[in-house]
């Protein structure tokens, strides 16, 4: 397992700013050891003058995790880990200068989240109630990576942008998280080969264009292929794809998915595993259209960190979309079950009272 404090791997020609700019982040910042790997902060939560209710994602389920978590003692409130804020400079070293401009416009903020009226509202509270959450995540998902190289495993209660790209948001996804994440991995860990797991119901086209002739990035990507985006010139990135039909069920789904980390297992031997655990699968999601259980999203989770594990490659997963009351509740419920099953170490004192703010 590849060391936190390596000696940064050479930058590519021509790519010195953006190595200088990663060099120069204050994001990884070092956790003490008394700190889960888990990553959140209240201001992942959106509330937006209730314009957030006019989208079927609930922005306020990172939080619902989090107590959950607390309140029935299975992790501790001061063990959780706060990230920073990524700023311009962090952003830029995967976004154009334009890209990030283009955020200024209001317009073309509610283009990428998919609520017309935000184009009303001044940008300013943009930035302040819809963008600054977002930055919050991504903060969250650059470190990471840097926590799981240290202890094997991290979980981001957050993250998983996985529709945005370096020059183009879209699907509630405005920063490229995951193509960040993975840069500062190459450069601040010398890791030089991640394998990105995609098992949200939706295709990851953002981080596929950014990493279209990349080979140190291997994707598998598992979707429903009558759904958005459907980003075909993306799909000829996706280095293992499983495109499923409307309506898959959880025994179908389970058995494509062990079926697919066996070839990954064989074709590539990655450092790092970035995990997108999108729970739009669910049954009864009105965007993600499959049919899986509840119980089988908390299988899926724990059939891809029982992969990492037995392969001893430190593994970072997100939140991405879910876009339903319960999300919250099952993205809860597996986290205690990887924990239940030794894959993770969240080390709970049962019984506490502490509870997220």
């Amino acid at each position: 397992m590849a060391s936190s404090s390596a000696s940064p791997a050479p930058a590519p020609a021509g790519d010195s700013l953006r190595q200088k700019r990663i060099l120069s982040s204050k994001l990884y910042l070092e956790i003490p050891s008394s700190k889960a790997p888990v990553i959140y902060s209240p201001a992942y939560d959106i509330s937006f003058l209730g314009l957030e209710k006019l989208h079927p994602f609930d922005s306020a389920k990172w939080g619902r995790i989090c107590r959950y978590l607390t309140r029935e003692g299975h992790l501790e409130k001061q063990r959780v880990v706060e990230p920073l804020e990524a700023c311009k400079e962090d952003l830029l070293v995967v976004h154009t200068e334009a890209y990030l401009n283009s955020l200024k416009s209001s317009f073309r903020v509610a283009n990428i989240v998919e609520v017309p009226p935000v184009s009303l509202v001044p940008n300013w509270i943009v930035q302040k109630k819809l963008l600054y959450p977002f930055r919050k995540q991504v903060g969250g998902s650059i470190l990471s990576a840097k926590l799981a190289v240290e202890r094997g495993w991290s979980i981001n209660v957050g993250g998983g942008f996985h529709h945005c790209s370096a020059t183009e948001g879209g699907g509630f996804c405005a920063y490229a998280d995951i193509s960040l994440c993975i840069q500062f991995a190459f450069v601040r860990l010398n890791i030089s080969s991640v394998l990105i797991i995609d098992l949200d119901a939706h295709q990851g086209n953002g981080h596929e264009n950014d990493f279209a002739n990349d080979g140190r990035v291997y994707t598998l990507d598992m979707y429903n292929a009558s759904i958005y985006p459907f980003d075909f010139a993306a799909m000829q990135y996706i280095d293992q794809k499983i495109e499923l039909a409307s309506g898959t069920k959880t025994d179908e789904y389970l058995e494509k998915l062990d079926q697919a980390l066996e070839v990954c297992k064989s074709r590539f031997q990655p450092q790092l595993i970035v995990y997108n655990a999108g729970t739009d699968i669910l049954d009864g999601d009105p965007l993600g259209r499959l049919k899986v259980s509840p119980e089988g999203v908390v299988t899926r989770d724990e059939k891809v960190f029982r992969f990492a594990r037995d392969q001893n490659i430190p593994l970072l997963m997100l939140t991405s979309g879910g876009y339903m009351k319960s999300s919250a509740r099952v993205i809860a419920d597996s986290i205690i079950n990887l924990s239940n099953k030794n894959l993770i170490e969240l080390g709970c004192q049962l019984g506490s009272e502490t509870t997220c703010d």
